[in-house]
């Protein structure tokens, strides 16, 4: 899948009103992340990154770039951009913004709302080792490949959910991210609307 045939897949269909199960009772602190998709050679990839070790939330986790929502933000998405340029040194101008989906609500504290950006130009990663210990590339087909996502019901405080789960060449995305991304790819699948 190309650039215009994902926008054109991500516009026509309905966004869900509510894309998170989890049971929280706690005020959850708003916070983005940018799901950056960049055509390569005609086809879309998908830059996730690991948190940094020494981070107190999701410390070593696969993530997108993102964070808390600051005072000087005009909005969620300017959130989701600032913490890009900052994480992995990518240009807010680089970005072209098409949308985005419902918060989803973390064990955590955190209301997360994804951004989808598509980059417009290649550019450089300058890795800010405070926030973000690695970066990689994964192609969206391998995403939108049902059978690379999985599934499980977990309990906790007596209640189920679904956790999320994708392995991708030894690397174990999990949890939000992984929630996202199937998101992501039951929104724009023509197919798989499960």
């Amino acid at each position: 899948m190309n650039a215009q045939q994902f926008n054109v897949h991500f516009a026509l269909q309905n966004l869900s009103d509510n894309s998170s199960d989890i049971p929280i009772q706690q005020a959850l602190r708003k916070a983005a992340v940018l799901i950056p998709l960049m055509e390569v050679d005609g086809q879309l990839h998908m830059l996730i990154t690991r948190r940094a070790l020494h981070l107190r939330a999701h410390p070593g986790q696969y993530s997108f770039p993102g964070g808390k929502v600051d005072k000087q933000d005009n909005s969620i998405i300017e959130t989701a951009l600032r913490e890009a340029e900052e994480e992995i040194g990518l240009k807010q101008s680089n970005v072209d913004v098409i949308g985005q989906f419902p918060a989803h609500a973390t064990f955590t504290g955190f209301r997360i709302t994804p951004i989808v950006g598509i980059i417009k130009q290649p550019f450089e990663i300058k890795i800010d080792p405070g926030e973000v210990s690695e970066t990689f590339w994964v192609p969206l087909s391998f995403f939108t490949t049902a059978s690379n996502r999985y599934q499980l019901r977990y309990m906790r405080d007596g209640q189920t959910f679904d956790v999320h789960y994708m392995p991708y060449k030894g690397k174990f995305i999990w949890g939000v991210t992984a929630a996202i991304i199937d998101l992501l790819c039951k929104h724009i699948s023509t197919t798989d609307k499960s």
